[in-house]
């Protein structure tokens, strides 16, 4: 548990030093966190490339899986994975294996919430 919190928390820190890189070359705050949502999402696909993010998977544990970094991950491992499959039928079919039904049901759980808080708003303006 120790380790999946430095090492999450390493990742995090990493994310504010680009934060604080980009806003103080003059981007302004929010491009500067579209910026650094991007540079963690392409460095952690590189790491996972280049197989080091598996190793420090195996130190951080779930500290790697909750960034966006471990989302990263989620895409590129299994299209590497099934590269010898060929582009359609290997890379193009498996990159979601993993990421695809995470953003299938966060997507529906938020029109679910969504739908909850839209009721409870209309519920509170009638009384």
């Amino acid at each position: 548990m120790l380790s999946a919190f430095l090492v999450g928390g390493a990742i995090c820190c990493v994310g504010q030093a680009l934060l604080e890189v980009y806003k103080g070359s003059g981007i302004n705050e929010e491009a500067a966190a579209t910026l650094v949502s991007v540079t963690l999402v392409f460095l952690g696909a590189l790491l996972t490339g280049l197989g080091v993010y598996d190793d420090i998977a195996k130190v951080g544990g779930a500290g790697t899986l909750v960034p966006i970094t471990g989302f990263a991950n989620s895409v590129v491992a299994p299209a590497l994975e099934f590269k010898t499959e060929g582009f359609v039928a290997g890379t193009g079919a498996k990159m979601f294996i993993i990421s695809g039904p995470v953003i299938t049901y966060g997507i529906s759980a938020s029109i679910v919430y969504g739908l909850i808080l839209y009721l409870c708003a209309a519920i509170t303006e009638l009384h």
